[in-house]
């Protein structure tokens, strides 16, 4: 996705005035996602199942462009876990850019990492890349997937999937704006709808950026088991996991095209939002605070320290300056960091208006429009209530588990 996503969007702004006039705009009700089989779940879980104790994880990354949330929510999310060996690795060495935000250095590059674990991964995790056809970053995937590692692809990581041949035959999904293209280029892929996160014969798929939390979860409870898992998302704030998605609601309509050029167009309206940053500071609200804010197309996030800086779970972050000028953010939560990125969208909403808000949350495939507030109830594992001002939507939409599998 990444840049292809900006520059497409970024057509529809120049010729949006016209379409946003005759764009017909369909009002859709909140649906209700059915609960899905538990044994499905199970299956799918199965199918997860690590080769060896503890499993070791690869969070590739290309150093040109990846996507924020996709890279550091699995890397933050399994590290927390207890329950694998996480590396954040990097085709070579250097700083990887991050987008549309923050800049990380990696703990070992694809050399390295074999050099240390010459019978490889047992998960690598791809997130969406500037370059999906990258032959450094392909050829070493497919190496991988022949050590017997499970590749999971978040978001648009399908693209790089598709392009090292891992998803021809296959049951898969992508982020919605990658559907269409997909699906084209490779025929023989089994798009599959209303499932966040899809796992077939060693290879996972995942819907768009936020699909990052319920994948990451999902690994953890094939690691650990439920227990653990429910343990996490507890601490993470984090409701459930389950693969249930409503894919007709994410899609570009004429209220989008016309808060897109209204931002964009605006120019004397941008500002720069400022992200203190210090050692310790959560990388999993980090990131979706900083992606959140660089997507409004009225802002962008920067970060600001004296000099790089250690994560709560051992990343290096190299900051954009040691100031800021312009707005600055409070320091980021420690607690329940999943639940930054309502809080996030919850003030872009007031800032820059809820249109804004419910764009950056399609960016994300986030379905934050119709799922207003979190409530406690025999499905939902979160001890808190927020209110309804805040929406949330890790926890809302069913309360079964979901997934969906082929049988291993």
């Amino acid at each position: 996705m990444l840049r292809r996503f900006a520059l497409g969007t970024a057509v529809l702004v120049l010729v949006g005035g016209f379409l946003a006039l005759t764009w017909p705009v369909a009002e859709r009700a909140a649906p209700a996602l059915a609960p899905i089989d538990a044994g499905e779940h199970a299956r799918a879980i199965a199918a997860l199942a690590p080769r060896r104790t503890p499993p070791v994880v690869a969070v590739l990354a290309q150093n040109d462009g990846t996507e924020t949330t996709d890279f550091l929510v699995p890397y933050g999310v399994l590290r927390e876990s207890g329950a694998a060996d996480v590396v954040a690795v990097a085709t070579r060495p250097g700083p990887v850019a991050l987008h549309p935000a923050l800049t990380i250095r990696p703990q070992a590059t694809t050399a390295e990492f074999d050099a240390r674990h010459p019978d490889g991964a047992d998960y690598v995790i791809v997130p969406a890349m500037h370059h999906a056809d990258d032959p450094d970053v392909l050829a070493w995937i497919r190496t991988e997937q022949a050590r017997q590692a499970t590749i999971v692809g978040v978001c648009d990581g399908a693209r790089v999937l598709a392009a090292a041949g891992l998803l021809d035959g296959r049951r898969a999904t992508a982020h919605w704006y990658s559907r269409d293209a997909l699906r084209k280029a490779h025929p023989t892929l089994q798009w599959v709808r209303n499932r966040r996160w899809v796992v077939d014969r060693g290879v996972v798929t995942t819907t768009g950026v936020t699909a990052s939390m319920p994948v990451s979860l999902a690994l953890v409870e094939a690691m650990a088991g439920r227990p653990a898992a429910e343990a996490l998302a507890r601490r993470l704030g984090v409701a459930r996991w389950d693969a249930a998605h409503d894919s007709e609601a994410f899609h570009l309509d004429r209220r989008h095209v016309r808060t897109a050029a209204g931002n964009w167009l605006a120019f004397w309206s941008h500002e720069t939002i400022g992200l203190r940053v210090e050692d310790g500071v959560d990388e999993i609200a980090l990131a979706l605070v900083a992606d959140a804010y660089s997507r409004t197309y009225r802002s962008r996030a920067v970060t600001a320290a004296t000099g790089p800086v250690t994560t709560r779970r051992g990343l290096t972050l190299v900051p954009d300056g040691d100031s800021v000028a312009g707005r600055v953010l409070p320091p980021m939560p420690t607690d329940h960091p999943a639940r930054a990125l309502d809080e996030a969208l919850a003030d872009i909403g007031t800032r820059y208006g809820e249109p804004t808000a419910a764009f950056v949350a399609l960016q994300l495939e986030y379905p934050w429009h119709w799922a207003r507030q979190c409530a406690d109830d025999a499905g939902n594992i979160s001890s808190r209530v927020l209110p309804a001002s805040v929406p949330c939507s890790w926890a809302s939409a069913s309360s079964g588990v979901a997934a969906s599998a082929m049988q291993p």
